[in-house]
């Protein structure tokens, strides 16, 4: 099982996450994971820069795969996304794995376009991945649907196209996208829920890797634990059907104002002991899984990059 690091453009300057990139590298991390948002959760994380300029720079400064979670049909055309993906994995073959995702209003609110229910986004993002997975292989593609396109043409192409995952979040979910996707990413949860996600994308006929970001709150302190893991990471404690509605950083704040850490210990490990994230992370081998990215929801990730590769990969890998 490799383990990747995730990089979470909301919490941090791109500039500061380039570093943090090759700093997992040469703290013996297998992959990195961007994420792809135009907004942030919320107001104290302050940031969120563009990630496919991102990683450009990020991939061409280390040697280390790349994935990304990503959401066509509004803020991007599938068109324009199976172009990026194109470049990325023309520059960089066998580096790039892509995630597509329905998306949340939060990112794509902003052309002004009414929010789909989420069985019209989930009819949508198949199109879309329709639509990329014949760019991507050189065709010219006419299509009339939830999207559109005309004539479209990727020109500057990969000697071959890189996997199209998706990413689900529920066992129904991950039964529909099994039809059309590469493999699956999603996030940790309780074993048995995880469990249910991987085996509803198997029963819907879906092959290829497991990835799951997994969100973990660590630190010297156990006090400062739940404190960070509040501060920054409160949103998880939020259903799908909202997290996914909400449109701006300053309503997921008065949405989770109350949240207490209690509130995110199903989906965020939260401890200053390593022994206990080395037994839960080693627990997901159990399960399939091909690839774990850590997101550290602290502040302090030059520090957690350094104890984690010195202390905790040994020991998986081991």
């Amino acid at each position: 099982m490799d383990i990747g690091f995730h990089a979470s453009h909301e919490q941090f300057p791109p500039s500061r996450l380039l570093g943090l990139a090759q700093r997992a590298e040469a703290a013996g991390f297998d992959a990195v994971l961007s994420s792809d948002h135009l907004a942030p959760w919320s107001g104290r994380q302050a940031h969120s820069g563009f990630a496919w300029t991102w990683l450009g720079a990020a991939m061409a400064a280390t040697s280390l795969p790349f994935g990304v979670v990503t959401a066509p049909g509004d803020r991007y055309h599938p068109v324009v996304l199976a172009q990026a993906i194109a470049t990325l994995a023309e520059m960089f073959p066998g580096r790039f794995t892509p995630a597509l995702g329905s998306g949340q209003a939060l990112n794509e609110h902003v052309t002004g376009q009414p929010w789909p229910r989420k069985p019209v986004r989930n009819a949508r993002l198949r199109e879309c991945a329709d639509v990329m997975r014949r760019l991507l292989a050189g065709e010219t593609v006419e299509h009339d649907g939830l999207v559109t396109a005309r004539a479209a043409r990727v020109y500057s192409l990969p000697a071959a196209p890189p996997p199209l995952l998706a990413a689900a979040l529920t066992p129904s979910t991950a039964r529909e996208v099994a039809s059309w996707a590469d493999g699956l990413i999603t996030v940790n949860a309780p074993k048995g829920k995880l469990r249910r996600v991987i085996e509803a994308f198997r029963e819907g006929g879906g092959t290829g890797p497991v990835h799951v970001q997994v969100h973990l709150s660590w630190a010297d302190e156990e006090s400062e634990v739940r404190a960070q893991a509040v501060d920054q990471w409160c949103t998880n404690a939020l259903p799908p059907e909202l997290n996914e509605e909400l449109e701006l950083p300053e309503q997921f704040d008065a949405a989770t104002e109350h949240v207490p850490s209690s509130a995110l210990e199903s989906s965020v490990l939260m401890s200053s002991d390593l022994a206990k994230h080395v037994e839960l992370l080693a627990s997901y081998a159990e399960l399939g899984i091909d690839r774990v990215y850590l997101h550290q929801v602290g502040r302090n990730q030059e520090r957690f990059l350094d104890v984690f590769g010195e202390r905790v990969l040994p020991l998986l890998r081991g």
